[in-house]
């Protein structure tokens, strides 16, 4: 079994807001990974030596400042009635919608979706902010979300 039912999250209320309503449909494609399934996916894709963003460090892809291209400010974004990313992020990030995406948040906390579920339900996804890495099954594209308000988005290494 490689993920546990949404509503078993430690952060399901995210996707139960009233006020950012996700319909059933996206539900049932938001998958957060167990833990085992996600240690797997952040030791393969994200790093072998540390189990959280904020403790990146040299030998990490996403530690490499060459990685990031740019930044910008996801958190004005968010607080307007504005639904869609921040427009650098969509010209960035362009996958196609049925694109599998990963949300890591740590090791042991990876949410699967498709890219049209989470261009939808972006707002629920950033409270989970804390250096959230965006990434995508066999693409190079990557973003990341701080709990400042910015982002930053570039390429992994091949």
């Amino acid at each position: 079994m490689n993920y546990i039912p949404l509503s078993e999250h430690k952060k399901a209320w995210i996707f139960k807001r009233a006020d950012l309503p996700v319909s059933e449909a996206d539900s049932s494609l938001i998958k957060p990974m167990t833990d085992t399934r996600a240690t797997l996916l952040w030791k393969e894709s994200v790093s072998k030596q540390v189990d959280h963003p904020d403790f990146f460090r040299k030998g990490d892809w996403a530690f490499n400042m060459d990685t990031w291209t740019e930044q910008g400010n996801w958190e004005d974004v968010w607080d307007s009635d504005q639904l869609t990313l921040p427009e650098e992020l969509l010209e960035h990030l362009q996958w196609q919608d049925n694109t599998v995406v990963y949300y890591c948040n740590d090791q042991h906390n990876v949410i699967e979706t498709t890219w049209a579920v989470f261009k939808r339900c972006w707002k629920n996804f950033l409270f989970m902010d804390d250096g959230a890495l965006l990434m995508a099954k066999k693409r190079s594209e990557v973003a990341q979300f701080l709990a400042n308000g910015s982002y930053q988005y570039g390429n992994k290494p091949s």
